[in-house]
């Protein structure tokens, strides 16, 4: 059993190619599966907001860049490995990327503060910081 997260809303907007917008709401007990079910919703209207690119424009990214552009697009919510997003990449990109080079690029988005990650033996999981907590896992200076 999932345990429910406390009582809040959640609202996403989305618009389309031409003009329309889009609005879900749900509010009450949010779980995570909910939460992903509505995401699945909205991108089947439309693009999540901030992955604007085009196919093309993609294709011009460095590969740091097309990994980074991947998990924030297909993995904005939840736990995913490095394996999911070399399969994800080569799938989008039709291109073949090493297992060592996605680990490495992961590991660098966890220094910048984009990603956190757990260590269980052999099974890393990463997940997108949640930008409003971002600020705190800034190293502070000191006055």
């Amino acid at each position: 059993m999932v345990d429910p997260l406390p009582k809040r809303e959640i609202r996403i907007e989305v618009s389309d190619d031409q003009g329309n917008r889009y609005t879900m709401i749900l509010k009450g007990e949010v779980t995570r599966e909910k939460a992903l079910r509505m995401l699945d919703v909205m991108e089947l209207l439309g693009e999540i907001p901030g992955s604007q690119r085009t196919n093309s424009d993609r294709a011009q990214l460095s590969k740091f860049a097309k990994v980074k552009d991947l998990v924030e697009r297909h993995f904005p919510i939840g736990w995913f490995s490095s394996k999911g997003v070399l399969m994800a990449y080569e799938e989008e990109f039709h291109e073949p990327v090493s297992l060592s080079t996605v680990s490495t690029y992961l590991t660098r988005m966890v220094d910048r503060g984009i990603l956190t990650k757990i260590n269980a033996a052999n099974n890393r999981k990463y997940q997108m910081v949640d930008k409003r907590f971002a600020e705190q896992l800034e190293p502070r200076k000191n006055t």
